[in-house]
């Protein structure tokens, strides 16, 4: 686990727009709400990079849950149904935004960081500085460090929840790592040699 990560800012209990349609939701919708919509939220804030594509991520996966009650009534494990439910929420909304995302790189505005706020001043900028390594990872990358990280699941799990072979996981696991570590190393010697 990452020191100082903020991996969800506090979120409504259950969200207004969700119950204008709550008479078509299946009665634990609300209970599937609560006790994963942090985790999704993290999960797709580390993955989109801007809350408020996160939020209407998270609210596209629940509309559908919604919709839809029949789609996790088969599922064995609800949170690995969840994650990868909104993993390929987040890649279809990537997909959809992807001039705004260009926009947002060609005139340098910064993604929203995972991480919290710190009041030294060498590990705020560390923390800027991989919350930026991260976001340079290919989203595949990003999504198994996160899950690997932050979530704490094994690679059985993550290659379960993303629909990908083992060695797929370990191996964007390996090479996300590799990215980070490179990226990070002039930061973390400049920071040693000032102590």
């Amino acid at each position: 686990m990452v020191r100082g990560l903020n991996p969800w800012k506090r979120l409504d209990k259950f969200p207004v727009a969700l119950r204008l349609t709550h008479n078509a939701m299946p009665a634990d919708i609300e209970r599937l709400y609560d006790d994963h919509a942090q985790a999704l939220f993290a999960f797709l804030l580390n993955f989109t990079r801007d809350e408020n594509d996160t939020r209407d991520a998270l609210q596209e996966i629940f509309v559908k849950l919604a919709k839809q009650p029949g789609l996790i009534a088969d599922a064995r494990d609800e949170r690995a149904f969840l994650i990868r439910l909104a993993h390929n929420v987040a890649v279809d909304l990537m997909r959809r935004r992807s001039a705004r995302v260009k926009y947002h790189e060609q005139f340098g505005t910064d993604p929203v960081s995972p991480f919290a706020t710190t009041a030294d001043p060498d590990e705020a900028a560390f923390r800027q500085q991989l919350s930026l390594a991260l976001g340079e990872l290919p989203p595949d990358q990003r999504a198994v460090v996160h899950l690997k990280l932050w979530e704490g699941l094994t690679f059985e799990q993550i290659a379960a929840t993303l629909e990908i072979p083992l060695n797929t996981a370990a191996s964007r696991y390996r090479y996300g790592l590799d990215k980070l570590r490179d990226r990070l190393r002039p930061l973390y010697e400049e920071m040693k040699k000032a102590e």
